[in-house]
């Protein structure tokens, strides 16, 4: 029996039909593409069309902005990961991070993975936890510092829920608890 390869690679180096195969023609990933948490404060999430979402990511992604995972050679998820800073609604929409922390939300030397992606027919092979395990050293390799993601600790959720991931994923990715703002919410982190 052998196992599937997963493979990781930088957005920019994925192909932009690798990435529409990613997000599917249905459901939140698709009306989402990514763009949740960064839309400025005078923007309303339900006042741009997915056309525009995806219009945005498609220019964002020639930056170090997210992740393309393969399964056997196929585009099969997404994660989210630049510097905190660059998330202007992450401070707005998801204020949970930084109860009973003083650390600034704003500091660009703390990456986040806001968000993950797995394509319809590739779930629970370990895509995720990958894209997660590999956003570490694209962190680090840019400058950052530490990197940190907000997993939801249940999995009793409706699937739009998990699109920030599961603690025991972050923790299998080398993640390592700092924060527990919310029964439902954690903060993991690696400080590099």
């Amino acid at each position: 029996m052998t196992t599937p390869a997963i493979t990781v690679v930088p957005a920019n180096e994925a192909s932009w039909e690798d990435l529409q195969a990613v997000f599917g023609t249905r459901g939140t990933p698709q009306r989402c593409w990514c763009q949740r948490y960064k839309l400025a404060p005078r923007e309303s999430f339900g006042s741009f069309p997915a056309e525009d979402r995806a219009e945005r990511l498609r220019d964002q992604y020639d930056q170090p902005s997210g992740l393309v995972a393969y399964l056997d050679g196929e585009p099969a998820g997404w994660c989210n990961v630049q510097p905190r800073a660059d998330y202007e609604g992450l401070r707005r929409v998801f204020t949970v991070p930084w109860k009973d922390r003083d650390e600034d939300p704003a500091d660009s030397g703390v990456w986040a993975v806001t968000c993950f992606v797995t394509r319809a027919g590739f779930r629970k092979r370990g895509i995720a936890t990958a894209l997660a395990a590999a956003a570490a050293p694209v962190a680090r390799d840019n400058g950052a510092r530490a990197i940190e993601g907000y997993p939801i600790t249940t999995t009793k959720v409706i699937l739009e829920e998990l699109h920030v991931g599961t603690v025991a994923m972050f923790a299998a990715a080398g993640f390592e608890e700092v924060g527990h703002p919310t029964p439902r919410r954690k903060v993991m982190r690696i400080d590099f």
